[in-house]
């Protein structure tokens, strides 16, 4: 079953019912080699659903010593889907290493 990485509003239980119709049961983890900002929401479906202008986004660092508390869930590819449709425009999908040792799928920026 894949993994899910969410370290912004994926983790809040309203946008995981909006989204996935249900909320998801995770566990904490963490990215390393990466580091938040913040960025301005346009997208009228995600700002209904999450109620908020901006959102963190993960940007690649340098720094070894950066990194993002999260937490992983398990997903099925229907809800990767709708978590596609949910990160739009600013976001991109990719594999990652976490700090548990799994691989998880995370949004990154664009």
């Amino acid at each position: 079953m894949p993994v899910l990485f969410s370290y912004g509003t994926l983790r809040d239980p309203a946008v995981q019912r909006a989204t996935f119709g249900r909320e998801l049961a995770g566990r904490p983890d963490r990215l390393t080699g990466f580091r938040l900002e913040q960025v301005r929401i346009t997208d009228p479906h995600v700002l209904e659903v999450s109620g908020e202008t901006h959102h963190p986004i993960l940007i690649a660092s340098s720094d070894p010593a950066d990194g993002v508390d999260g937490s992983a869930f398990e997903v099925t590819e229907q809800d990767l889907a709708r978590a596609d449709e949910y990160e739009v425009d600013d976001y991109r999908r990719v594999a990652a290493p976490l700090a548990s040792g799994e691989t998880a799928w995370v949004y990154v920026a664009a």
